[in-house]
């Protein structure tokens, strides 16, 4: 059973259509990369996911239950919304971090928040807190960061600040971790090291979807490519079948203009 399965999914500005139909799926442990010109729809296609945005059509089933449906006009209170978006992690382009808030507090903050709606907060509060700290200092060991604990957002790199917004996603263990180009706010030098930790969390199982311009990576870290054109899905199937050997004219087009750039 698929983890994730996206059906149908349309999303319209005004009459701009920027998701005709999207459609696709993947297992848990999987990697898919989402690649694709500007303007193909592949980032409205993550923030419709993670109700950044509301699609106007289609669903989205999570673990094999009706996750969002289009066709329902009943609205989703806060309370709802929230519940829903604790399943998924996204990381952003700009790592959107608290500036008055050190490392290892803003990774802690979320599941702090969500640790105060628990029946026995008050009567177990240092624990639960230790246990928050405890994960999220193992998180930032994971990323590379246990130096940086105390650092404030103002005394890091963006490869550093990125890697924070990695472990900020991760410490509310989602089912579904998503990146929307996650190198592409970063200079060159520091995009090496966001792709080494991609790639940790690939080889540690972890449910990744990926919109990337960083089309190498993607091919060497990812089960499934998926090539998106004019808010479509163009083609999808193995690194192998999308990359090095399209089918689709306008995959192969958009695979050597890259090429040439």
């Amino acid at each position: 059973m698929a983890i994730l399965e996206i059906r149908n999914l349309t999303k319209s500005f005004g009459r701009t259509e920027v998701l005709k139909g999207v459609s696709f799926s993947m297992e848990e442990g999987e990697v898919v990369s989402v690649i694709g010109s500007s303007g193909s729809g592949k980032t409205t296609l993550l923030r419709c996911v993670n109700f950044l945005e509301r699609a106007d059509s289609g669903q989205v089933y999570l673990d094999g239950e009706l996750f969002f449906d289009g066709e329902s006009h009943q609205k989703i209170t806060p309370a709802e919304l929230r519940k829903k978006q604790l399943n998924l992690g996204l990381v952003f382009q700009d790592f959107n971090l608290f500036p008055q808030y050190n490392v290892i507090d803003n990774v802690m903050l979320a599941p702090k928040l969500l640790a105060k709606e628990r029946e026995d907060f008050k009567e177990n509060r240092k624990e639960i807190e230790e246990e928050i700290r405890r994960n999220a200092e193992d998180i930032l060991a994971r990323v590379g960061l246990s130096d940086k604990l105390n650092n404030y957002p103002c005394e890091l790199s963006g490869g550093q600040k990125q890697r924070v917004s990695i472990a900020r996603a991760l410490a509310l263990r989602p089912r579904v971790l998503f990146f929307d180009e996650p190198t592409s706010a970063l200079d060159p030098e520091l995009t090496g090291e966001i792709l080494k930790v991609i790639r940790k969390l690939a080889a540690e199982h972890v449910t990744m979807v990926i919109v990337t311009h960083e089309i190498d990576f993607a091919q060497n870290v990812s089960d499934k490519i998926i090539f998106m054109a004019d808010g479509a899905v163009e083609e999808e199937g193995t690194p192998q079948e999308v990359i090095g050997n399209p089918k689709s004219e306008r995959t192969r087009s958009f695979l050597q203009k890259l090429g040439e750039n």
